[in-house]
């Protein structure tokens, strides 16, 4: 019943910009820190974005700091990664998720970059950046 569909992976020339959107269904985003997640081929899962629960603080490495911001909308129940300036580095499947704690810990994120989990999950979408 739970489910969290992803959508807006496209192929991209670097430099350019996507909007990722997350629709959640059987919960509401409003009750959970979000986060964003994304698995190049051969490579560890890869935190990229977090907000928290009340949307006071927001996590970013420094990969994409600057680059990529974490929005949501209440109403359409829905989360955003706006990704801009995007490199060839950011090609991967992005994935949307949502934590077990409120705030984005660095504790929990590790956890979940590690075992891909135990939150809510997306199945992904492909992001393709050319060179």
């Amino acid at each position: 019943e739970v489910q969290l569909v992803e959508s807006g992976g496209d192929l991209v020339q670097a430099g350019g910009s996507l909007n990722l959107s997350c629709a959640a269904s059987g919960l509401s985003l409003q009750d959970y820190a979000i986060t964003w997640f994304r698995q190049a081929p051969g490579k560890e899962l890869e935190g990229v974005s977090c907000l928290s629960m009340n949307d006071a603080t927001t996590y970013y490495p420094d990969s994409v700091k600057g680059r990529f911001g974490i929005s949501r909308d209440n109403p359409k129940n829905t989360m955003y990664l706006q990704m801009n300036s995007l490199k060839p580095e950011d090609t991967a499947v992005y994935y949307c998720a949502t934590m077990i704690t409120a705030i984005c810990d660095a504790e929990n994120r590790a956890i979940m970059a590690r075992v891909r989990g135990p939150g809510h999950w997306g199945q992904g979408t492909q992001v393709t950046v050319l060179s």
